[in-house]
């Protein structure tokens, strides 16, 4: 099993959120695919040296949202679903992390005008390394 995921027990978030929202991003991001398996819940627990408990309380926080799918016996699999599940899949990982960066920008005082300034100048700079897609 490729998926590589991090956890940092001294990050805030809880474990199993850490792994929900990696495994979240790993789909919207396509390198998990529809119908691949992930690993079981023991294999992840040891790899991760962290409690089956918590790997089983995240697949069951993804299973609930629609992005994996368990049958007793047979494991967990990335969800099937349309183009359009992905697409907010996607939205709704971006919104987490702008949310995340509105509030920390808030936080150290920056105001929102200058935090739209830093974003269109990372937009502009990928644009300018990579000029043939657009990037809205």
């Amino acid at each position: 099993m490729a998926m590589r995921l991090y956890i940092s027990p001294s990050d805030g978030v809880p474990i199993y959120l850490q792994i929900v929202q990696q495994i979240r991003r790993l789909v919207a991001s396509g390198e998990l695919s529809p119908g691949e398996e992930l690993p079981s819940i023991r294999v992840l627990a040891e790899s991760l040296v962290v409690n089956p408990n918590t790997i089983a309380r995240a697949y069951r926080e993804l299973e609930q949202a629609g992005i994996v799918s368990s049958s007793r016996g047979l494991g967990t699999f990335v969800a099937e679903f349309s183009q359009s599940t992905s697409r907010s899949e996607r939205r709704a990982v971006l919104a987490e992390k702008a949310q995340a960066l509105v509030l920390e920008a808030h936080q150290m005082g920056v105001p929102l005008s200058e935090l739209n300034e830093i974003v269109t100048e990372a937009c502009n700079a990928l644009r300018a390394i990579n000029p043939e897609e657009n990037h809205g």
